[in-house]
């Protein structure tokens, strides 16, 4: 356990990565992979399946409570790639972007960008504060047990509701 302030480093560099990967998918990428919705499609199909996959992971592991302060606390670097890495980022980008770039102006998508970077680190920073207060409470593996199930069912009913609205809507 590292404490909140050894996150920091991780939210700034999520919370840049992200607002970065908006930028290049923004005012770059994004304006190709519109032009193909198939080849959008099959992302959303990826990038949900990767989410069931994930939450299925989560419920089928081990759920031991381990205290050890020979890990590493993730840094800038780590947080800063992951948002590159992460279909679920990729995926979030590109649907804000679809709602907010526009042929006659970049305001709106200049003001997005804004807007997500800002909620993007408090939400992190409320994301990195929960953490370090779920590490005190969850003592036994029971209890993480509780916990895992409850993520990775999210994940795996935020898959299928994603799959669904995708081929039925």
């Amino acid at each position: 356990m590292h404490g909140f302030k050894k996150t920091l480093p991780f939210i700034s560099g999520a919370s840049i990565g992200f607002s970065l990967l908006l930028i290049f998918l923004g005012f770059g990428i994004s304006k190709t992979i519109m032009n193909y919705p198939t080849f959008f499609m099959i992302i959303e199909i990826l990038g949900s399946l990767f989410i069931f996959y994930i939450g299925q992971k989560i419920i089928c592991s081990k759920a031991e409570v381990e205290i050890s302060n020979n890990i590493a606390a993730a840094n800038f670097m780590d947080g800063f790639l992951l948002q590159w890495l992460n279909p679920k980022a990729w995926i979030a980008c590109l649907s804000g972007i679809s709602l907010f770039s526009s042929q006659v102006s970049y305001h709106p998508l200049i003001l997005f960008i804004l807007i997500y970077f800002i909620t993007c680190y408090i939400c992190l920073m409320l994301w990195g504060i929960s953490g370090h207060k779920l590490a005190k409470i969850l003592t036994n593996s029971r209890q993480l047990k509780i916990l895992n199930n409850l993520m990775g069912g999210s994940l795996i009913i935020l898959s299928i509701y994603m799959l669904i609205k995708l081929f039925w809507s």
